[in-house]
């Protein structure tokens, strides 16, 4: 149904980007200002961190797009923007200049930062940056990828495509995240485009509904940003009947949607600050729907059994422990509990007690560089998948002197 193809968020119809070097960040070699622009008016929609703390940048963002529209989006890595005397101003001049250097109308331009909180930032690299950047707009997703990254060790974007009503259409994406992760929603910058027809409605309730199976079952070390934004833009350019309601073509769309925020969240689950493993766990078998996503957020989200990961150490009882405080209804005498990875399957677990395994095989299963933990309530119908990272050594060096 979904074929991968190359280009990120320029992969849709209408859309130019660029990433380059304006001084933000002492590092030349690493880029720090981003650029998305659409040929044309497109339906917007975004989340953003519940954090009570928000950067500067999202208080103009949810101005700009309070119409249900947007144009560009506009990115700075290196600098947060965030409890800055002066912030919500400098975040409106960076859309002002995009609006100078592309026509696009400053109310019609998303912006976001993402570094350092409480430092403050000077419109003035920012602005001797432009000229190259918009020069440079064109197929240009990976540039822009690397742009927005801070602690991120790789690039993540992705491209798919599909057929929605005979037509052809693409949704491509870049985000950046790997600390200070524990959506809800979000902890992340991340940036969908498509060429989907779709009304501002039924996109921004495509995004919401997404959000709570896809980056909120994300964590990393449980710290939930200041500058969280997860924006989608739709051209309509593919030609598709528009979506104005929730129909088949609705539900198509969203599953596309759904298709790259899981895979960008396991990118970022991945390169998690420090991180050595991928930790996924798959919940089957709860009472409800939030009870599934209650016990597989809980166990990803376990320093002990992160540490423990790291480790490889197959210490299911720690498993056991964040399920009972997850606060999941569930019978602990039904619980099954197994690892899966490319070095075997290993059960550990039935009915709530332990089984005879072999710690030589295990050390082998859990040696991979992506551990798959399935959980079995066996008390319903309903799953849940969550997404993390083993807690290493690195991850209190990168944040020990991450400001200085």
């Amino acid at each position: 149904m979904f074929k991968k193809i190359e280009g990120g968020v320029c992969a849709p119809k209408g859309f130019r980007a660029n990433g380059v070097h304006c001084g933000i960040r002492k590092n030349k070699i690493k880029k720090d200002l981003a650029l998305i622009v659409a040929d044309a008016e497109c339906a917007a929609a975004c989340v953003y961190t519940k954090n009570l703390v928000k950067g500067a940048p999202i208080l103009v963002t949810q101005k700009n797009i309070e119409n249900g529209f947007a144009r560009a989006v506009i990115v700075n890595s290196g600098n947060a923007n965030t409890c800055n005397e002066g912030g919500e101003e400098i975040a409106q001049q960076m859309c002002r200049l995009v609006e100078k250097h592309t026509g696009i109308s400053a109310e019609d331009v998303i912006v976001a930062s993402t570094g350092v909180i409480g430092q403050k930032l000077s419109i003035e690299p920012i602005a001797n940056g432009m000229k190259e950047l918009v020069g440079g707009l064109g197929n240009n997703s990976t540039a822009a990828a690397e742009a927005i990254m801070t602690t991120d060790t790789v690039k993540k974007e992705i491209a798919l495509e599909f057929v929605i009503g005979g037509k052809v259409c693409r949704i491509g994406a870049i985000c950046k995240g790997v600390g200070m992760i524990c959506p809800n929603m979000a902890t992340l910058l991340m940036f969908v485009t498509t060429d989907v027809n779709i009304s501002p409605e039924m996109l921004q309730k495509a995004l919401s509904a997404d959000v709570v199976d896809s980056v909120n079952m994300l964590s990393v070390d449980g710290d939930t940003s200041t500058n969280d934004t997860f924006a989608i833009l739709a051209s309509g350019l593919a030609g598709n009947e528009k979506i104005d309601s929730e129909n088949t073509d609705y539900s198509l769309f969203c599953t596309a949607l759904h298709e790259v925020t899981t895979a960008l969240c396991r990118m970022l689950a991945k390169d998690g600050e420090g991180a050595t493993k991928l930790l996924e766990c798959r919940v089957s078998g709860a009472k409800n729907k939030t009870d599934a996503r209650l016990a597989a957020k809980s166990v990803i989200s376990s320093d002990l059994f992160k540490s423990a990961m790291y480790g490889c150490d197959a210490n299911w009882g720690r498993v056991l422990c964040a399920l009972g405080y997850s606060g999941a209804d569930l019978d602990v005498r039904k619980i099954g509990v197994a690892f899966r990875s490319a070095g075997g399957y290993l059960s550990v677990c039935k009915n709530g007690m332990g089984m005879d395994f072999s710690e030589e095989y295990a050390k082998t299963v859990l040696s991979a560089d992506e551990i798959s933990i399935e959980v079995s309530l066996n008390d319903g119908d309903f799953e849940a998948t969550a997404w993390g990272c083993d807690l290493t050594y690195d991850y209190v060096k990168i944040n020990g002197d991450y400001r200085t």
